[in-house]
């Protein structure tokens, strides 16, 4: 029989070699961030500037009304105090317990010691006083510029949410009681995993989001049936099997973002966007985007247009003897389909019947929560340092678009991986998420420069192949699909965007949740709604105010648009293994350098 003394020696033994494997990882994670290659510092935070205009207005606002800022000070430290003496209090008179807890709940302190314990209790509510304070202070800012407010405002939540209690070992009480619990081993597997993730980023910190061994592309997720049909320098077509007997004459081609893989739009049979649009009677092609290197560094959007969007719509004309086909966008994908529709204009050619956007912006003067990412200290820097790599690598974009949530895609993550000791989940999603692709050096700088800061597409200055194109010169038939949660393509300016194309046909959708979930929004699911208003377009408010609400998916909706732009049914168009490679083709299954 185990005795209690038993129990502790073993418990002891298990400590002491957690901890000298501890030692021993230490090392490795040492030895894995010297690996870090040098990068430009505008890449990791704004410039100087930002926090020099903070301090200049706020001494601005102590000079002018020296009462506003003394009314914030005393306001912080009296409530500071205050919670301090009650802690006192409660401890001088033999209480173990914490004083009253009146604030909102924040799902980061679910633990009930949070509540509960007088020291993590104490800790929990100085921490919410603090970022609350500074939050309030940066509100009420003065002599600012709105643009440099919004910047200041995001980069000081970045810093309080940085300091948060629950993001150290030492004042996360889940870490703690899982350490005790198990004799340090979840030390033990958190610092496996930061290992890990640091050995595997070329001694870069990126945490991994899912189970990189839970999935594999076209054996478990990406596996709709299809074939690659034409493949060049910049893409690869892939024509997927009808499973309808008659299908609609013009085909669809689908040109997703080459930021991500193509691959979110088939991840499971139930929530495949691909699947659905061939099970409703269309012919589809769908371009996959080749993984740029270094020999892409002089790859600018006019090779995506050439040798992409042009290419991609030649082929689906040539292989299904149409005139014309219908085009969709998705993101900066759909960015640049117009872009190719106003080329298409100029140049009195009609080769696409009507185009759909997701989440696409093309009036960017006014960016949402991606702004902050686009003044010229990080624009600079990534133009220095794609100069120096040829390309913008993957690591880069992930970490921007994490950080625009970083409690839920950063933090949180962390946590879970780094203190509890957790393997990541097996999520398909997370999965695609972290499979990301790098951007050519050209294209990368061509769309910073010329599109998000200059806004040359609604000025019309913004040259295709040789010519300047304007946001007006998109005359087609279009229905455009936005998420009221997209933190990086606004809503707001999507709807800006579409409302100046010169088309005289245009259809307005605005789904709920966000950029991915607001698109991959399956029927069968029946969860997110969409709005939708027949009034003509002139402004977001307006067209929100008057919406109507409709629950459910809308792909049904835009597949009822889509059908008389898709001409009559004829006989499917069977595919054969004499074409090329099996869906989802070899371009998808490239790893970033």
């Amino acid at each position: 029989m185990t005795t209690t003394e038993d129990r502790a020696a073993q418990s002891r033994e298990r400590l002491a070699a957690n901890m000298a494997r501890i030692e021993e990882l230490t090392q490795r994670l040492t030895a894995a961030v010297s690996q870090r290659k040098p990068s430009d510092k505008g890449l990791h935070g704004p410039g100087e500037d930002v926090f020099v205009k903070a301090a200049m207005a706020w001494m601005q606002d102590a000079v002018q009304n020296p009462a506003k800022i003394m009314e914030q000070q005393i306001a912080f430290w009296g409530r500071s105090l205050t919670h301090y003496v009650e802690a006192q209090q409660a401890l001088a008179r033999g209480e173990l317990r914490a004083p009253a807890d009146p604030g909102p709940k924040d799902k980061r302190f679910a633990n009930p010691l949070w509540d509960t314990h007088p020291y993590f209790n104490f800790i929990k509510q100085q921490y919410l006083m603090n970022a609350e304070a500074i939050q309030r202070g940066v509100a009420q800012l003065e002599h600012l510029a709105p643009a440099d407010k919004k910047r200041i405002e995001y980069f000081s939540k970045q810093i309080v949410d940085m300091m948060a209690p629950t993001n150290f070992f030492g004042t996360n009480p889940d870490a703690l009681e899982r350490a005790l619990a198990t004799d340090g081993e979840s030390v033990v597997k958190g610092l496996e995993n930061l290992v890990r993730d640091v050995e595997a980023n070329g001694g870069e910190l990126l945490v991994t989001l899912a189970d990189p061994t839970a999935f594999a592309v076209g054996e478990n997720i990406a596996t709709a049936e299809g074939r690659v049909v034409f493949r060049n320098r910049m893409m690869e077509l892939i024509q997927y099997a009808p499973t309808t007997e008659k299908v609609r004459k013009l085909p669809i081609v689908l040109f997703p973002p080459w930021i991500n893989k193509f691959y979110i739009l088939d991840l499971k049979p139930q929530n495949s966007l691909i699947r659905w649009i061939v099970g409703q009677g269309y012919t589809l092609f769908v371009v996959s985007w080749v993984n740029p290197d270094a020999s892409y560094a002089d790859t600018g959007l006019d090779d995506y247009i050439r040798d992409g969007y042009l290419a991609a719509i030649d082929e689906a004309r040539r292989i299904c003897g149409t005139k014309q086909v219908n085009a969709i966008g998705y993101c900066i994908a759909g960015t640049t389909l117009a872009l190719t529709l106003a080329h298409l204009q100029k140049q009195k050619q009609n080769p696409v019947r009507s185009a759909t956007f997701f989440t696409t912006l093309t009036d960017f003067s006014d960016t949402g929560e991606f702004t902050v990412f686009l003044n010229d200290d990080f624009v600079d820097g990534i133009e220095r340092q794609v100069a120096q790599a040829g390309y913008l690598a993957k690591t880069f974009m992930s970490r921007t678009f994490s950080f625009l949530r970083s409690n839920d895609l950063v933090y949180a993550p962390a946590i879970r991986s780094y203190m509890m000791g957790e393997a990541p989940p097996a999520f398909d999603l997370l999965y695609w998420n972290g499979d990301g692709t790098n951007l050519p050096a050209k294209m990368a700088v061509e769309y910073l420069r010329g599109l998000c800061q200059k806004d040359g597409f609604v000025r019309g200055v913004f040259p295709v192949l040789g010519e300047p194109v304007s946001i007006t010169d998109v005359k087609v038939p279009l229905c455009a699909i936005a998420c009221e949660g997209d933190h990086i393509a606004d809503w707001k300016s999507s709807f800006n965007g579409v409302a100046q194309f010169g088309s005289k046909d245009k259809t307005f959708i605005l789904s709920q949740s966000g950029h991915i979930a607001g698109i991959v929004n399956p029927p069968s699911k029946g969860k997110y709604g969409h709005y939708v208003n027949d009034a003509p377009m002139t402004t977001p408010e307006v067209f929100r105010e008057g919406a109507e609400f409709h629950p459910g998916s809308w792909w049904a909706r835009w597949e009822a648009w889509l059908r008389p732009q898709a001409g009559p049914l004829v006989a499917a168009r069977a595919l054969d293994d004499s074409m090329g490679d099996p869906a989802p083709g070899r371009y998808v299954l490239s790893v970033s350098a």
